[in-house]
Order: structure tokens, then sequence, then C-alpha cells
């Protein structure tokens, strides 16, 4: 599988896991994993399902990794079907008693907003361990948008230019693209937009809006990642030869 991964050989990985006659010989996580963390970078997220289904079916016992990867496919996929299968493993991955990563609960988050399920989530945000993070501090806001509550949400964004904070503490970002959905949703409310626009000024200034959209804060591996699997981000240097993938006998 490993090799498969190496030579972007997606179709043949496919066929092994599929492979009725070697049903169990993938027997943990790892090779499945790979296959997905494949068929998500190609885009091809309806065959990355399947192979996720195809791992339920073996009864593989999932990791923390693969939480992450269901989590994120199911994203992609955007539809109440995908958002029925993550509510699902989540709620198996609860009543078992897993952790799930905050990385996991974010994508989680972001396709119930996406499916307007505003109270999944908003009730899935609020058991996230720990919810200091760049990508949280968006969603936290896109949920406030979703929800209409509108005073609140100023609140979270005036608080954020706020606070003698050391020099060495990172103040909160925010998206420019979270940013412009939250001024369409005041727009209409003059002193609300006023005072939003004096709070974007100050964002500015301070360093504190980044152009990276949510999707990409959602797909960014972090860089101190340990994990052998480079999760959600596109590969282009092989491991083998050190050179770029386009020029490389087996490139697509």
């Amino acid at each position: 599988m490993r090799l498969c991964y190496e030579l972007d050989l997606e179709e043949s990985a496919l066929e092994l896991i599929k492979d009725q006659h070697l049903r169990g010989f993938f027997s943990d996580s790892t090779s499945f994993n790979i296959l997905m963390d494949m068929l998500f970078i190609k885009g091809r997220y309806s065959s990355a399902l399947e192979v996720l289904i195809e791992m339920k079916n073996q009864d593989v016992k999932f990791n923390k990794d693969t939480y992450v990867l269901a989590f994120a496919i199911c994203y992609k996929l955007n539809s109440p079907e995908s958002l029925k299968i993550c509510t699902t493993l989540r709620e198996e991955a609860l009543i078992k008693g897993e952790v799930l990563s905050r990385r996991a609960s974010c994508f989680a988050v972001a396709l119930a907003l996406n499916q307007n399920q505003v109270a999944k989530a908003t009730s899935i945000f609020s058991q996230i361990m720990k919810p200091e993070s760049v990508l949280c501090a968006n969603l936290k806001i896109l949920i406030h948008i979703k929800a209409n509550m509108l005073k609140a949400l100023i609140q979270i964004l005036k608080d954020a230019t706020e606070g003698n904070l050391s020099k060495f503490v990172k103040r909160p970002e925010f998206s420019e693209e979270v940013l412009a959905k939250a001024r369409e949703k005041v727009k209409d409310v003059p002193a609300l937009l006023a005072r939003f626009d004096e709070i974007y000024e100050k964002l500015q200034i301070s360093g504190q809006i980044t152009t990276y959209t949510l999707d990409t804060l959602l797909c960014h591996t972090p860089g101190d990642r340990k994990s052998h699997m480079i999760l959600l981000n596109k590969r282009t240097v092989s491991h083998r030869t050190c050179q770029p993938l386009n020029q490389s006998l087996w490139a697509e």
C-alpha cells in the first residue's frame, strides 16, 4: 500500500482493498488511511468514502487519523448523507470512549454549518477541548453568523483586538473570507456595520487578518506533525527519488 502511495497508483490500491480474496489481509488502519489520504489528495472523495465504508465493514479499528480523514471526506462531499455518516461515526466514537482530535471535530463543525445545521455545529463546537486556535476562532465567528447572534459576534471581534497580551502570546487571527461573511451579515444594521468596520481596521493594523480561506485552514497540515502520513496536504516531491513527482516515470 505504501508503494502504491509512493507511485500514485490509487486505482491499484483501491482494487487491492476491495479484493474479497484479500479480505483480512489489511488488518489495521494504516493501509486504509494511506489509501483514503491518497484519494483525498486526488479529489476523489466518493472513492475515499467507499474505502471508509469498506474499512468499517471489515471491522478494522479506527485510529485518530482515520477520524480526521473520515470527517474531512464527509466535509468535502458536503451533503445531507455525508453529514449523517459523520454524525453516526462521531456518536459511535464517543460511545466507545474515543477521544476525537480538535481537527476532526472542526471538520464536523464546518460540515454541519455548510448543511445549515447550526444547533448541531454549536453542540460539536462546545465539546472541543482547547478551542484556542485560528481554525476554532473562525468557526466560532461562522456559528454566530449562522445563528444571527450579531451583537455577540461584534463583541468577540472587539475582544480580539483588546487586552494586554504579552508579545509572546499570539492574538486570534481571522480569515478575510469569514470576515467578509460577517460584514455581509451586519451591513443592514448601520450601528453594527460602523462598529464592524472600526474593528476590522484594528484587526488589519495588528496583522490579525489572514488571506487563508476556511477550507485552507481546515486542510492545512501542521508543520510539526510527526505522523508518517502527510494527511490532506498535496505531496509534490517523491520520497524515494527526492525529485518532483511530475518528473517521475510514474507521474500522471
